[in-house]
């Protein structure tokens, strides 16, 4: 095991991210960038909170083109708040229907604008957390000034993690690993997919991580047909294989990647299958390196698959970012020509359809370096493990 990283993060990485965001917001001409999601607000902030989880109440932080972020947020917020560096907590007795923050928010905006933009997500893989009638009554009350997408601008700041981000990556997927290999001999034929997950969530969680929001798994003679559902209540038995995917988290970092697992038995299709996307995985780390791009990685690991025998793969993509949120941009697709950096949090995920029906599917965790890409994850078994069974 590797050391548990300390949790929160120091005060000069804060000013960092924060200094990097105002010097893309000046090139592009914004006053302001207006944060309305968790991983946002706490990646500026440092405010890490379960509260999300009630979408009652709007959320907001705004990043000013000098000076500190400003905190917009429920009065029920502010005390948290206060334990981060941020000093301007602005509040208001949330829930407000008539006006949740919006006039608040509003005024904040006004006060921070010099004549340029007001930068906020627009694209893929971002949402706004409030609802339609409050932005259009924010837009309303901060005319005549522009918003512009800030997307791009945000997603190249937080593809590139630094080292604190990826220690705390690493350790989760450290712990996640080591839970994986202890697996064997916890799964029990004749029991549920969904018994079997939750001795492994109760390990997870006595390894040190701090939950497992995402923890899926399928099962079936020889293979499975999806990779998003369960867990079920259906029985294993031999000749099953079992695929558990998890995205296990440690101090509000992410791990995600799978393993596969045989019960008594494996059919040959189905090791010939597992071979394939395993050595796709190594084709695909082989390339992943700076100034090569995403769409690099996806074609290396398409090509083996291809000669492989797969008949397809409907899943929309082979892999993505990874960090403060279990599934980040870019992706790995033929068309994403985002350029490898070092920093960058890479899921590799070669899947494929092997016979009508059945899929088999493999992920790993990596990090970009300057040379030679870095394993996050403990490298899965060359064959897939077998729980015996009486």
């Amino acid at each position: 095991m590797i050391a548990r990283p300390d949790r929160g993060f120091t005060l000069d990485e804060f000013e960092n991210r924060t200094a990097r965001a105002q010097a893309e917001m000046k090139a592009l001409g914004m006053d302001v960038l207006l944060l309305t999601t968790e991983p946002d607000v706490r990646y500026f902030t440092g405010f890490l909170t379960q509260f999300w989880e009630s979408p009652t109440r709007p959320w907001f932080c705004v990043i000013p083109a000098d000076g500190k972020p400003i905190a917009v947020i429920p009065e029920i917020g502010a005390a948290g708040m206060r334990t981060t560096w941020v000093e301007d907590i602005r509040t208001w007795p949330a829930p407000r229907p008539e006006d949740d923050g919006i006039s608040l928010l509003a005024q904040t905006i006004k006060e921070c604008m010099k004549g340029g933009k007001i930068g906020i997500q627009m694209g893929h893989e971002s949402h706004l957390r409030m609802p339609a009638g409050n932005f259009q009554s924010l837009c309303d009350q901060i005319r005549p000034h522009e918003i512009a997408d800030a997307t791009m601008m945000m997603r190249g700041l937080r593809n590139v993690k630094s080292e604190q981000e990826v220690a705390k990556i690493h350790y989760a997927c450290d712990i996640t690993s080591a839970c994986f290999e202890n697996l064997p001999n916890l799964l029990k034929a004749g029991e549920s997919e969904r018994d079997n997950c939750k001795r492994m969530r109760i390990d997870l969680l006595e390894r040190g991580a701090d939950h497992s929001p995402y923890l899926i798994s399928a099962s079936g003679q020889g293979g499975y047909d999806n990779i998003i559902m369960g867990p079920t209540d259906r029985l294993l038995e031999r000749g099953d294989i079992l695929i558990i995917d998890t995205g296990t988290v440690y101090d509000g970092y992410f791990c995600d990647f799978d393993r596969n697992y045989g019960f008594g038995q494996v059919a040959d299709e189905s090791q010939r299958a597992y071979e394939t996307v395993f050595k796709s995985t190594d084709a695909g780390f082989a390339v992943a390196r700076p100034g090569a791009t995403y769409s690099d990685i996806w074609k290396a690991m398409w090509d083996v698959l291809e000669a492989g025998g797969a008949l397809g793969n409907d899943v929309g993509r082979m892999g993505h970012g990874l960090g403060i949120q279990l599934t980040e941009g870019p992706s790995v697709t033929p068309d994403d020509h985002t350029i490898l950096k070092p920093g960058m949090v890479v899921t590799l995920e070669p899947g494929m359809e092997f016979a009508p029906g059945k899929q088999m599917v493999h992920e790993e965790n990596i990090l970009i370096t300057e040379d030679a890409p870095i394993w996050l994850t403990r490298r899965a078994p060359a064959e897939i493990p077998i729980v015996e069974m009486d």
